[in-house]
C-alpha cells in the first residue's frame, strides 16, 4: 500500500483516539486549552526558529556557500508549523519534535543515510586527454 494513503488514513484515527483518551482522563475543556496552548506555544518557537534560520541562511550566502541546511531547516519548520495548527496530540508531538535542532539534524542524518545509501556509485574513472589535432 502506498505510504501517502496509509498516513492520511491512520493519522486522524490516531488523533481521534488520543483525544478520547485524554479527553477521559482531564476533560473535554482541558483538552482543547491544551491543544490551543500547543498551538500558539508552537508557532512562536517556529517563529524563532525560522528567523534563526533565516538568518543562518543569509550568512551562508555572504560567504558565497549554498545553505543547503538551511534551506531544509525551513522547510522543516514549515511542515512543523502546519502540523502545529492541526489539532491534535501526535501531530503536535511530531511539530515539536521537528522544532528542535538536535532532533531536526537527526532526521536530516536518517532520512540522508536512507537515500544516499543507495544512489552512490563508484563507476567513475577519472583520467586525462589530449587533443591531438592541435
Amino acid at each position: 500500500m502506498n505510504t501517502l494513503f496509509l498516513i492520511i488514513l491512520l493519522v486522524p484515527l490516531l488523533e481521534i483516539y488520543l483525544f478520547i483518551e485524554i479527553g477521559g482522563q482531564i476533560g473535554a475543556f482541558n483538552t482543547i486549552l491544551i491543544i490551543l496552548t500547543t498551538a500558539i506555544i508552537g508557532i512562536y518557537f517556529v517563529r524563532l526558529q525560522g528567523l534563526s534560520t533565516l538568518k543562518s541562511g543569509v550568512t551562508q550566502i555572504y560567504k558565497n556557500q549554498i545553505p543547503v541546511y538551511e534551506i531544509m531547516s525551513g522547510a522543516a519548520l514549515a511542515v512543523a508549523a502546519v502540523l502545529l495548527i492541526i489539532p491534535g496530540f501526535a501531530t503536535d508531538v511530531v511539530g515539536f519534535l521537528l522544532i528542535i535542532p538536535l532532533t531536526r539534524n537527526l532526521i536530516f542524518k536518517f532520512i540522508g543515510k536512507k537515500y544516499t545509501k543507495n544512489k552512490i556509485k563508484d563507476d567513475l574513472i577519472e583520467g586525462e586527454y589530449e587533443d591531438k589535432d592541435k
